[in-house]
Parts: C-alpha cells; structure tokens; sequence
C-alpha cells in the first residue's frame, strides 16, 4: 500500500521555525518522482507551497521564497519542508503529495 505521512506541525510564535517530515512507502522508485508540499488555509484553496521535479530542480511559490527549503532524504524516503520566520499567513495544513497519493495534513498554526 502506498503511503504518506507528515508530521512536525504545530503551534509556533511569528519569526519561529518547524520542519515538516513526509515519510513515504509502498513507493518502488520514488527517487525519480515529483514530490510536493502543498497548504490549505481555512476558507481557502490548496496552494503548491514547494516542489522538487524529477529531475531534482526546486521550486518554490512566492509567498514562501527564502523563508522555506524543501529536501528530500532518499534513502530514508522521506521528504521535508524546513520553514523559517514563520508569518501569521503561513497558518495552513500541510500536505505531502507523489502523483495522486496524498497524506492526511499535519497543522502549522503560527501565533502569539
């Protein structure tokens, strides 16, 4: 069975850090897959916060640029979203995503 799962969210101060951890399975050669980090704010849609293609490039929205790293650890099979000076608006569920596989979201919720 195929399968994401993240964790490392939670509550953090603005201008605090998180790492988020996408641990995936079931995956015969996920080295060579896309793999994203996604968010969904309330009342919002879903927003592509970081990529890494196939091919390794990485890419980043905007909102993000500078403040977030996207890596990944093959052999480990897990993929992670370090987020530094974390703002009020990055409040959201995160969301690991290979191809049409999803996990279930872990909360970052940035406040005073």
């Amino acid at each position: 069975e195929v399968q994401l799962v993240e964790s490392g969210g939670g509550l953090v101060q603005p201008g605090g850090s998180l790492r988020l951890s996408c641990t995936t399975s079931g995956f015969n050669s996920d080295g060579y897959r896309a793999v994203n980090w996604v968010r969904q704010a309330p009342g919002k849609g879903l927003e592509l916060v970081a990529t890494i293609a196939a091919g390794g490039a990485k890419n980043y929205a905007d909102s993000v640029k500078g403040r977030f790293t996207i890596s990944r650890n093959s052999a480990q099979r897990t993929l992670y979203l370090q987020m530094n000076n974390l703002k009020s608006e990055d409040t959201a569920v995160y969301s690991c995503n290979v191809g049409t596989v999803w996990g279930q979201g872990t909360q970052v919720t940035v406040s005073s």
